[in-house]
């Protein structure tokens, strides 16, 4: 289960940054051509390494960063319509999957970890 959950935090993220590049430059763009909004993706570099490596700790603070873009894409989900109201949604849906998979990945590690002693 661990590995699932570690698999399903590091697709999330992956997702999830790719969604609010792809959002902002190409698929529904505030401005024709794209908008520098694109950089809301840079905050969720920060915790890629340590995701992609299997931190804890990581795990454990990074999902803070994924309820700002679940926060953004419920905003956008339902204020907005057509393509940017779906991809407000996905938004959502992949911050929530994130949050989720990260707080259960620390749940399981935490298991091992005691089990061992």
């Amino acid at each position: 289960m661990v590995r699932l959950f570690h698999w399903t935090s590091i697709g999330s993220l992956l997702a999830l940054i790719f969604l609010c590049v792809a959002w902002e430059l190409w698929l529904a763009p505030l401005r024709p051509g794209g908008s520098w909004i694109a950089l809301k993706a840079l905050p969720l570099l920060i915790p890629l390494f340590g995701i992609l490596h299997g931190r804890i700790y990581t795990h454990q603070w990074a999902p803070a960063f994924a309820l700002l873009y679940a926060a953004e894409g419920l905003v956008r989900g339902w204020s907005e319509t057509g393509v940017s109201s779906a991809l407000g949604v996905t938004e959502f849906l992949l911050a929530t999957s994130f949050t989720v998979s990260a707080a259960l990945y620390v749940r399981e590690k935490r298991k091992i970890y005691e089990n061992a002693q």
